[in-house]
């Protein structure tokens, strides 16, 4: 599934139109979201999240999603289910991510 990129505009369409949601919050000049980007692409392609939404938003220019995720660094990992957040973590490693999306599900 591709991985959307969206902004503050979208991002409350996106949490009321999918159950379930993943957020990567990013920066341009972060290396490690840089280094992140192509995992995160890789676990949207994974079958057992075909029923998750993949989003990215940039954190600089996205303060409300920013905000409603409860970013403390980045890269940064939230889970959404009907809107709401289940939880955030600051992670960079593919394993975190995978287990936040399992918890996310169950």
């Amino acid at each position: 599934m591709a991985v959307q990129v969206i902004d503050d505009t979208a991002f409350t369409s996106v949490l009321a139109n999918n159950a379930q949601v993943v957020v990567k919050y990013y920066a341009d000049w972060c290396g490690s979201c840089k280094l992140f980007a192509p995992k995160y692409k890789g676990l949207s392609n994974e079958a057992e999240f075909t029923n998750v939404t993949f989003v990215e938003v940039n954190a600089e220019y996205s303060p409300a999603a920013r905000q409603a995720g409860g970013v403390s660094n980045l890269p940064f990992i939230a889970t959404f289910r009907n809107g709401r957040l289940v939880e955030g973590i600051a992670t960079s490693r593919v394993e975190a991510a995978r287990e936040a999306l399992t918890r996310l599900q169950s």
